[in-house]
């Protein structure tokens, strides 16, 4: 790692210890080592990493959305049960237990889907109407 401060390590070495107030043993591990300990102590994420709760998860997340779409009529509810789903599951994979997260959060999901669908429908119907009168 030398032959990457030789230049600064030659202009340094031109000044006087006074001017710089390093010596040369200073001078060196200060260019060489950062300063590990003003950055504070490593922080533990909040959720263990692990391949297979994430493969769990998945499969929980999908098997749950097959049922929540079977028992769904409305074609057009489709995309905004998967999207629940997909919330639910990243949010529950924040928690230390995803596994046990999930379904609750999926089904809180899944009824702010259905009611946001139905008040869409709501709203196009009185729109249809309002559409039809001024016709």
């Amino acid at each position: 790692m030398g032959f990457l401060f030789w230049h600064l390590t030659d202009t340094l070495s031109n000044h006087t210890k006074d001017t710089l107030n390093l010596t040369e043993l200073d001078m060196n591990s200060t260019l060489l080592e950062p300063p590990l300990a003003s950055f504070g102590p490593a922080l533990e994420p909040p959720a263990p990493f692990t391949r297979t709760t994430e493969s769990d998860l998945e499969r929980l997340k999908n098997r749950l959305l097959r049922e929540a779409v079977a028992r769904t009529a409305s074609p057009s509810l489709l995309a905004p049960l998967r999207r629940a789903a997909n919330e639910a599951a990243s949010l529950a994979w924040l928690e230390a237990h995803p596994l046990l997260v999930f379904p609750e959060l999926f089904a809180e999901k899944l009824l702010l889907a259905r009611r946001r669908a139905q008040r869409q429908e709501r709203i196009h119907a009185r729109m249809d109407h309002l559409i039809a009168e001024a016709a």
